[in-house]
């Protein structure tokens, strides 16, 4: 702490005190709320509504509406007793009331695991929604999104209001009637996929998402620090081979890893430094990359038969072949991806969760796929995508709660606009952090880490160990059976089971090996869950007693419930009393994880509400942490003391070094972070751009000025291309204009004739402006009714921006990952690919004028035949619901030029050699076709 914190205290204590006021008015209005009747307390949300109709705002009813929340809760949580009081349900702390306010004004609330999260949310959720805009929670994975919609939706609907819960096996239908409720709860995939998807739907009905008003984030670090490394994707197959990876990863296991004797730089390149490499490819594993030698290049050529391995004509086999090296290297089974039922699944490596429907983009996971022999399904094309950074700050408030942030404070500040509030606990933290105990190999850090479990369960002490892999997870649980512990297991491989296991651990005798806790979600209670108590109590009971304690069953009798409850709840007292003598939860940490954050999480794991623990990271310096990015003269220094075999070292040196190697890690992360948003940031402007002009379409806006001006833009480029400023009338490329614009608006063809001697630019440009125009508008004649041309229209142009801004995507990742070779020519790469991606975006746009109204002036009309004629005529397949329009027989009503009929422009060609070549390139000679919407 600095002078000036020591003297004004620091920017959370100064914070905290202005809230505190709000906190102590809340609490002041405990026996108002206590004495209203459950149909009273009920009909204060209709109250507030009232209230802030009339023109209060939120804050105005702040104090109010967080004690109706905090009265609420305590109802809806607890057993009503005959005599309509209630007991045992959840009230909100002071601390928690203090941190809900924190979220309400759109910061960040540091809380420590078990102060009750979960809880905290439910009071700005309710003081929000009563705003009727909807508030979105978002966790981490489909189990927390349900089981919080389930229990803290309890007190929500307690007092009247929706609440809907979005998971990842849910259609359009289901998603809609979620996200129309006042409370939604969600995952941030789920969310960022359903807001990518509600901008490419064709009609405003397919879209689920109301509006992105406000949400609050849980476990905000994982989310929106940890997460954001990687864009969110939606893929679509791109019809290539996938047999190039079964070859590349053949290739790749024939080929022999080497090393280089430095690090490859843009700077060592500039400098001319030469580096002297061994094998047929290079690893490097701090920076995730793989290179080639001149031995591999040569044995890849010779494998596919290619003369130059570095010709553009093989750039396909050349990425494809460090992706199976990648595969091969740096992507590691158990670790980072599961193999399940012939399936290749991802694995977070933040909380250790399968990510459902995810996979690696750019063919990494078809390497993957084929490395471990399971079908190579075929490469995805980006249909559409986000960054978290750009998606969550499109909310107009925003606020995150998790037990680790201040670490992470500036760049909440710096990429969110959020500030970092730390919230006091409830009740002081007693437990005890021991040094790091550190060992020179694996081998003897999991010897010790079996005796230290082996000691502490035979006194009955619970304990959790937390590990990075599943791999390590499993080796583990196979030393542990040796030594015959019993023990529970949960990683991915398993996750089905994870709230059950987490709830146990803190029972009596409890081993529960885990991998990586971070956002587990799941409250650890001394002692066992009360819920997993009262289940025991109730299952000793004889069978057909069992029915009036199942709030389900017919025969459910409250009062006995609430009897059992009561029975529970000693009991729980009574084993929470004999854990704590034991010394609480112990945790033991079997390797540092990158992220300081998630050492932390494990840690808080124990000591929840002042009770007793204890918490020990075991590390050898063949860890992977300590291999790439600790210091080099560890090992030497502990072969140089002779340190015994299993001997353990703790000393602040070696602590240090664990630190900064941490830090080296977050620092590279934040700059990949930093980067990919500075790089997406140009993406983001152009999106919005694009989306916004698709919800013009989608939300019905007549899109008739916007096509004739569309129309009039394609004229004016054609004649720019074709024509100089200056040049003569009778030297103008008559057959380049007409090769340009006949192919998108079919008017006559433009000819040289004495009366055009004169002719200007201008004038001429004015004359086919009036053409195209007429043109178009006797085409809408054709059209039945104004609104069947209007529906074309938007359909139509819906397309061609779909169809555009998706190539783009691919062509501006394409660039992303080409541009940085600008810094060996002396250039700024970032503001080379601004400049680049300008105009590749001024051409999409280009292209979709092009497009659109290349597709309206060539659209034939469908007629139905005399029995149908009585009613309107009708488009191709445009997909409308019921009652809209429907297909039918195409009757072609214009002319049809043949590809070998001679030229309408007189230059003596085919029309397919000479104005028509575009248009017969795109559809072969078969001539137009009937356009299919």
């Amino acid at each position: 702490m600095n002078l000036i914190e020591s003297i004004f205290g620091t920017h959370s204590q100064r914070e905290l005190k202005m809230i505190k006021p709000q906190v102590d008015k809340i609490l002041s209005l405990r026996d108002t709320m206590v004495a209203m009747s459950d149909e009273e307390l009920k009909a204060q949300t209709g109250k507030f509504k009232e209230r802030l109709a009339a023109g209060e705002t939120l804050d105005d009813i702040l104090p109010e509406a967080f004690a109706t929340v905090r009265e609420g809760a305590r109802r809806a949580t607890g057993v009503k007793r005959a005599d309509g009081t209630y007991e045992g349900g959840m009230e909100h702390y002071p601390v928690q009331l203090t941190g809900g306010i924190v979220l309400h004004q759109g910061r960040i609330a540091e809380m420590k695991t078990g102060e009750g999260k979960t809880l905290v949310s439910t009071a700005p959720a309710y003081l929000n929604a009563l705003a009727g805009k909807g508030v979105l929670i978002v966790t981490v994975n489909d189990y927390l999104a349900s089981r919080d919609a389930e229990w803290m939706g309890r007190i929500h609907r307690f007092l009247g209001l929706t609440v809907g819960v979005v998971t990842n096996a849910m259609n359009s239908e289901q998603r809609q009637k979620a996200y129309a409720c006042d409370i939604t709860y969600v995952t941030n995939n789920e969310l960022g996929f359903d807001y990518l998807r509600d901008n490419m739907a064709i009609y405003k009905n397919q879209q689920v998402l109301r509006n992105l008003d406000y949400c609050i984030i849980d476990e905000v670090d994982s989310v929106l620090i940890d997460e954001a490394r990687t864009p969110l994707i939606i893929s679509g197959q791109s019809g290539k081979s996938t047999q190039i990876y079964d070859a590349c990863t053949t290739l790749a296991n024939m080929l022999e890893r080497g090393e280089a004797s430095g690090e490859f730089t843009k700077m060592n390149a500039i400098m001319g430094e030469e580096i002297t490499e061994t094998g047929d490819y290079v690893v490097d594993e701090k920076d995730k990359v793989v290179n080639l030698t001149e031995d591999g290049v040569a044995k890849v050529e010779k494998f596919f038969g290619l003369e130059n391995f570095s010709d553009p004509e093989n750039l396909e086999i050349q990425h494809c072949v460090i992706l199976a090296l990648r595969a091969k290297e740096l992507m590691h089974r158990d670790k980072d991806y599961v193999v399940k039922d012939g399936e290749v699944l991802i694995v977070d490596e933040f909380t250790g969760r399968i990510m459902p429907g995810r996979r690696f983009s750019d063919g990494l996971h078809q390497a993957i796929e084929a490395k471990e022999h399971v079908d190579v399904r075929q490469e995805s094309k980006t249909l559409a995508t986000i960054t978290f950074q750009n998606f969550f700050n499109k909310f107009k408030k925003k606020a995150g709660m998790t037990g680790t942030a201040l670490t992470e404070e500036k760049e909440f500040r710096n990429t969110y606009g959020m500030d970092v509030i730390e919230i006091p606990t409830n009740t002081p933290v007693a437990r005890k952090d021991e040094a790091d105990a550190v060992f020179k190999t694996k081998k003897e850090k999991f010897d010790a880490v079996v005796e230290d479990i082996r000691e502490h369960h035979a006194t009955g002490q619970p304990l959790l160990v937390g590990t990075i892999t599943i791999e390590t997870s499993e080796m583990l649980s196979k030393l542990l059976k040796r030594e015959g512990i019993r023990h529970e297991v949960l990683n991915a491989k398993y996750h089905e089971k994870e709230a059950a296991i987490i709830a146990q651990a803190g029972k009596m005798g409890a081993v529960t090996i885990a991998t990586n806790m971070a956002g587990r979600g799941t409250d650890i209670l001394l002692g066992g869950s009360l819920e997993a108590i009262r289940k025991d109590l109730i299952d000793e009971l004889p069978k057909e007693e069992r029915e009036k304690y199942d709030p389900e069953s017919e025969n459910y009798d409250a009062d006995a419930f609430a009897s059992m409850d009561e029975r529970a709840r000693e009991k729980s007292k009574e084993l929470q009393a004999k854990v704590r003598e034991l010394g609480g939860l112990r945790v033991i940490g079997t390797e540092r994880h990158e992220a300081r954050r998630i050492d932390n999480q494990l840690r808080g794991r124990s000591g929840r509400q002042g009770d007793p623990g204890s918490s020990c990271f075991y590390i050898s310096l063949e860890d992977d942490l300590m291999r790439l990015f600790g210091s080099e003269h560890l090992i030497g220094m502990f072969n140089a003391l002779g340190v015994p075999e299993g001997e353990r070292i703790e000393h602040k040196m070696l602590t240090n070094a664990i630190e900064k190697a941490q830090m080296k890690i977050e620092t590279n992360n934040y700059g990949i972070r930093e980067q990919l948003l500075k790089y997406d940031e140009v993406n983001n402007d152009q999106r919005e751009v694009i989306y916004a002009e698709r919800e013009k379409v989608l939300t019905g806006e007549n899109m008739r000025e916007t096509i004739l001006s569309m129309v009039s833009h394609v004229v004016e480029r054609a004649v720019n291309r074709a024509i100089g400023e200056d040049t003569p009338a009778k030297d103008w490329d008559y057959q380049e204009l007409n090769h340009l614009l006949l192919s998108i608006i079919p008017l006559q063809p433009v000819v040289y004739t004495e009366d055009k001697v004169g002719m200007t630019k201008k004038e001429l440009l004015d004359e086919l402006q009036k053409q195209a125009l007429a043109f178009y508008e006797k085409k809408e004649q054709e059209f039945p009714r104004p609104e069947d041309a209007r529906e074309v229209e938007r359909v139509v142009l819906l397309r061609a921006i779909d169809a555009k801004w998706m190539n783009h995507i691919d062509d501006m990742e394409q660039l992303r990952q080409g541009i940085g070779l600008q810094a060996y020519g002396q250039r700024d790469p970032l503001v080379e690919y601004k400049m680049e991606a300008y105009n590749m975006f001024e051409e999409m746009i280009a292209g979709i004028e092009d497009d659109t109204v290349r597709l309206l002036c060539h659209l034939r009309l469908e007629r139905q035949d005399e029995l149908e004629r009585r009613q309107a005529p009708v488009i191709t397949g445009t997909n409308k619901d019921e009652g809209g329009l429907r297909k039918a027989p195409i009757v072609n009503e214009q002319k049809k030029i043949m590809p070998n009929d001679p030229c309408p422009c007189g230059s003596g060609k085919k029309f397919k050699q000479c104005c028509g070549r575009k248009l017969f390139q795109q559809n072969g000679e078969q001539g137009p076709t009937p356009v299919q919407l």
